[in-house]
């Protein structure tokens, strides 16, 4: 679906978490299922170390906005992971 033709939640959640809920939700559980055995803790440290390699890699000191807007969008996408997935009890 296009931007454009998004309702206006839909549009948060893209900026929010760069795709939205839904897409999040079924990315969710086929990685739980095909690659973390289950495991949201697993596959939430996995992004984290993701978003450590992507600011790894700062040309510099010059970070790309798109690169800091990826790792945001990502750490956006870890803590809905931990929030609905990962039990803390």
């Amino acid at each position: 679906m296009m931007f454009t033709e998004m309702n206006d939640v839909e549009k948060r959640e893209v900026r929010m978490y760069g795709c939205t809920v839904l897409e999040m939700e079924e990315a969710i559980k086929h990685r739980l299922d095909t690659r973390f055995d289950g495991s949201a803790a697993l596959m939430a440290r996995s992004m984290i170390s993701d978003c450590q390699e992507m600011l790894a890699h700062d040309n510099g000191g010059c970070f790309d906005i798109m690169v800091v807007e990826d790792v945001r969008q990502m750490m956006n996408r870890v803590k809905y992971l931990l929030t609905w997935y990962v039990d803390v009890a």
